[in-house]
């Protein structure tokens, strides 16, 4: 039986350690360097934590014929098996804005590369980057979001430019947020930010209907609750 948070094996509370050490997965049994650890010991790799929901992600955002990231988002996030918190959030947030952004200009045929390169992208930012990098992934995925739809490399001088703001216009929304971690949380509001920086650098307004209603507090042991703007919005409704 998986959780849908904390440990997927046992449910209990992750606990996190300033230094890395090898574990082995509970689920593959391979080695690998993490400093997160359920309070029973299990360990469970990024790749299995979310390769399930990654290949949800990638399909529906071949086929939908949605213009609205944060709808595509909310949908995807409904999903059984997008958890609580994980990696695979690195991944939904460049997916759900790429489908839109190909939908909205007419250039459905653009998504399936581009999905396949924002899946190896967002895989190589680890799980609680967030709070061990100084970088949540959720802002990386609008990096590599933007790097993708511009086509930069280290050696563009614009498009590289655009990659770095993109991400730290939404890191800097996220910080402003405060935490502890919520994966609904950073992704919704690294999608508004997107969506902003592409209307004013772009001039592209992807059409972005009600605001994201969080129905996730009551499985989140870490919710703000009323200091979380979508749980605000969620208790108006």
């Amino acid at each position: 039986m998986e959780h849908t948070a904390g440990c997927l094996i046992c449910g209990r509370d992750l606990v996190y350690s300033e230094e890395s050490r090898d574990l082995v997965c509970a689920v593959c049994g391979e080695v690998q360097s993490t400093t997160a650890v359920c309070e029973a010991g299990h360990f469970v790799c990024g790749r299995c934590h979310s390769l399930e929901a990654l290949d949800f992600i990638e399909e529906f955002c071949i086929t939908t014929t949605l213009e609205d990231p944060l709808a595509i988002a909310c949908i995807l996030l409904r999903s059984p098996a997008v958890r609580m918190h994980g990696p695979e959030h690195h991944f939904l947030v460049p997916a759900a804005l790429i489908a839109a952004y190909c939908n909205h200009q007419g250039e459905p045929g653009r998504k399936g590369p581009l999905l396949r390169q924002a899946r190896a992208r967002s895989s190589a930012v680890p799980g609680g980057a967030c709070g061990t990098h100084g970088a949540c992934g959720a802002a990386v995925g609008t990096g590599i979001f933007m790097s993708l739809i511009t086509g930069s490399t280290p050696l563009k001088k614009q498009e590289w430019s655009l990659a770095n703001q993109m991400t730290a216009r939404s890191l800097m929304m996220i910080a402003r947020h405060g935490g502890p971690r919520c994966c609904k949380r950073d992704s919704w509001l690294a999608i508004q930010t997107a969506v902003t920086f592409l209307s004013e650098r772009f001039g592209v307004a992807l059409p972005v209907g009600e605001e994201a209603r969080c129905e996730y507090s009551d499985i989140n042991r870490e919710c703000l609750q009323t200091a979380c703007p979508f749980y605000t919005v969620y208790l108006a409704g």
